[in-house]
């Protein structure tokens, strides 16, 4: 009998028939009426299934699959009668979403007897996505948690006399139609209100009560970008807010170079001329907006369908944004005008978005910004059970060393050496630059690789694949593997000296005045050299960015470190065994060493896609303990012994273990050759 009551449904008490019903993989379970939609059932039963139309059958949200078969654990048996058949509607459905197989819409098929209904990814709110790759941004295990909701609404036209405005009667609608309650509309929405609602049906985008955005008609997609703003580079990210896809990702060069390649540059120039805050915020936010433009155009994407903008970048980037005077981040005690993140209208910060907030993220300390903040969310020390190294490396390198139980967080002024900058040869990382060296360790020969050409430069096809854009400088990737192949066949010395002595046994060393320099590139139209000021420039910015490293090390008691993570641009493309040659990072086994790419801008993504994640990042950096570099007294004699090969003191072990690393010697000595 009772296993007639569960396929039939349960009449109760002579009232109306109910039906069990189990949700998967929620799990949540309960009983519903006769003839209860599945989309009513879920919302009854706190089920996460998507609607924009409100149960009108329009977008296509709500799909699901009826589940055939035995199910135990909850004594079900179903065979695919359970819901009523087919309507018109959805035989006829020609809605945003295409019915997938074996899908039916929610909001139509009604429940006729005990089922089990599965709701499929795509039709949730809080949707899990897994990006592995995008580009140059890796993306961790996210679950959407969108700040937004669209409303598709029917608006009654008013009637004369009833004295309610536009804006009353979408209200009304979203209550009536939705079941939600709205307080009221943006003043940015008003102006649009009357077109938006004037065909008798508007869609209206709300957040925490109000409504943000309008459109007219049917709407069932919005979205934002996500964008990083480096001393050097900005990077942006249009992303769905509600599928969490990335739908376009760009980048531009940070137009305030001109007034500086580095920040404390950029600071004096606002201290020595007035006005020069403000060009600095004009032209960055110029750039921000150009860029978002941009990736617009890529995805076909209106603006006035952007809703959200998060952005992250160091605290001097982070002020210019904003439009606050850096000038008393340039020197102690460094003060922030705030901490905290920052939001408002988009327009507020120049960028032509109508609908559109900005949410910039919170800093940690004086010269630990947002990026940063981005960056733990995206690799998460803290809630790693692990000690975890994470290192931005750029003009400003941020680092962020801890576990689950504590953090710690500081920068290091590293300079621009490290993309090009400073370096005689160098230049950005585009077609034609060298951003991979090998040197024979015997014959002191080079090697290259360039990119946008795919052979090494010892390859039969190399010339007529580098033809079209030539051989034109160093990159940052190629600084790090020329200096640590010239370490290792013997061409540098620990102290970083090029040594003179191998001129005799290669052409490539050059006498050049004092010292010598080394030529790495050669062919019929150019010749590409490093220099001892090259080397000496790149030694100075590895000592910073190890000396900060190793000061977070002793503040946390120097535990063994073995995952390092190398992020920011240039970080994802160094070779970790070179970053270990040269002592960018500590001793560790070789495969604790890795590439992350650009982790502030994966985590600008995250906190763009989800509430939680935005809350989690404001509230881990409240317990990262803040180091500065620059009044700490034992960072300038970490300095000094990091400026060796790989370093002055530090132990070598794991490093050894993969090759043989020169002893400290003079110019003289013989050279030494790497593993292979």
């Amino acid at each position: 009998m009772s296993n007639i009551l569960l396929t039939i449904g349960l009449r109760v008490g002579g009232g109306e028939m109910k039906h069990r019903v189990v949700f998967t993989p929620s799990g949540l379970t309960g009983e519903v009426g006769d003839g209860t939609t599945v989309l009513a059932a879920a919302r009854q039963l706190g089920v996460d299934l998507d609607s924009v139309c409100g149960g009108r059958g329009i977008c296509g949200r709500c799909q699901v699959v009826p589940s055939i078969g035995a199910f135990a654990k909850w004594n079900i048996t179903t065979s695919g009668t359970e819901l009523d058949g087919w309507s018109a509607l959805e035989r006829d459905y020609r809605g945003g979403r295409p019915l997938a197989s074996g899908h039916r819409l929610g909001c139509v098929a009604a429940i006729r007897g005990d089922t089990v209904i599965d709701v499929p990814a795509a039709s949730q709110v809080h949707r899990q996505i897994v990006r592995k790759e995008l580009g140059a941004l890796d993306l961790p295990k996210l679950v959407v948690d969108p700040l937004f909701a669209v409303r598709y609404v029917e608006v009654a036209p008013a009637a004369l006399g009833s004295g309610m405005s536009a804006a009353e009667l979408v209200i009304a609608a979203v209550a009536e139609q939705h079941g939600e309650v709205v307080d009221d509309l943006a003043t940015d929405v008003l102006p649009a209100v009357h077109a938006a609602i004037a065909g008798g049906t508007a869609t209206a985008a709300i957040r925490d009560g109000r409504v943000l955005a309008i459109w007219p008609g049917f709407v069932d997609e919005a979205f934002g970008v996500a964008v990083d703003v480096g001393s050097t580079t900005i990077a942006g990210h249009l992303c769905s807010l509600f599928g969490g896809e990335v739908l376009a990702s760009g980048g531009r060069m940070n137009p305030q170079i001109r007034f500086g390649e580095d920040l404390m540059s950029r600071v004096s120039y606002v201290m020595m001329n007035p006005g020069g805050d403000e060009r600095l915020t004009a032209a960055v936010r110029d750039a921000v907006d150009e860029l978002i433009g941009e990736l617009l155009a890529t995805a076909d994407v209106r603006r006035d369908r952007v809703l959200d903008v998060v952005i992250v970048g160091n605290p001097i980037m982070h002020h210019l944004v904003l439009g606050i005077d850096p000038t008393p981040l340039g020197s102690a005690p460094f003060t922030l005008a705030t901490s905290a993140a920052v939001s408002g209208p988009a327009a507020n910060i120049g960028l032509d978005l109508p609908f559109a907030s900005f949410y910039a993220g919170p800093c940690i300390a004086g010269h630990v910004g947002a990026d940063a903040a981005a960056m733990v969310l995206a690799e998460g020390p803290h809630r790693s059970e692990q000690m975890q190294l994470v290192v931005d490396i750029g003009t400003n390198a941020e680092i962020v060393l801890g576990d689950h139980r504590h953090q710690f967080a500081a920068s290091s002024p590293t300079g621009p050496a490290f993309e090009g900058a400073q370096i005689s040869c160098g230049q950005r990382a585009t077609a034609g630059a060298v951003e991979g060296v090998r040197i024979d360790p015997q014959s002191l020969e080079p090697t290259v690789k360039v990119i946008g050409v795919d052979p090494w430069s010892d390859d039969p096809d190399f010339g007529s694949a580098v033809a079209a854009t030539g051989v034109t400088g160093l990159c940052g990737s190629g600084i790090i593997d020329l200096l640590a192949e010239m370490y290792l066949a013997g061409l540098l010395d620990a102290d970083g000296t090029i040594v003179g002595d191998n001129a005799s046994r290669t052409d490539r060393v050059v006498a050049d005045g004092r010292t010598y320099r080394y030529a790495f590139y050669r062919d019929d139209r150019t010749e590409l050299s490093v220099t001892q000021n090259d080397v000496r420039a790149v030694q100075l910015a590895k000592a910073a960015l190890r000396a900060g490293v190793d000061l977070l090390l002793e503040h946390a008691g120097n535990p063994t470190v073995t995952d390092i993570r190398l992020a920011g641009a240039f970080g994802a493309h160094i070779d970790p065994l070179h970053a270990m040659v040269l002592g960018l990072v500590p001793d560790c086994p070789l495969d604790g060493v890795r590439s992350v790419g650009n982790a502030a801008g994966a985590g600008a993504v995250m906190a763009l896609l989800s509430a939680t994640a935005r809350r989690e990042m404001e509230t881990a950096v409240l317990s990262i303990d803040k180091i500065e570099t620059a009044t700490e007294p034992r960072f300038q004699e970490l300095f000094v012994a990091a400026m060796a090969l790989p370093h002055a003191s530090a132990p070598t072990d794991q490093l050894a273990a993969l090759v043989t690393l020169p002893p400290r010697r003079s110019a003289t000595d013989g050279t030494r050759r790497r593993r292979r």
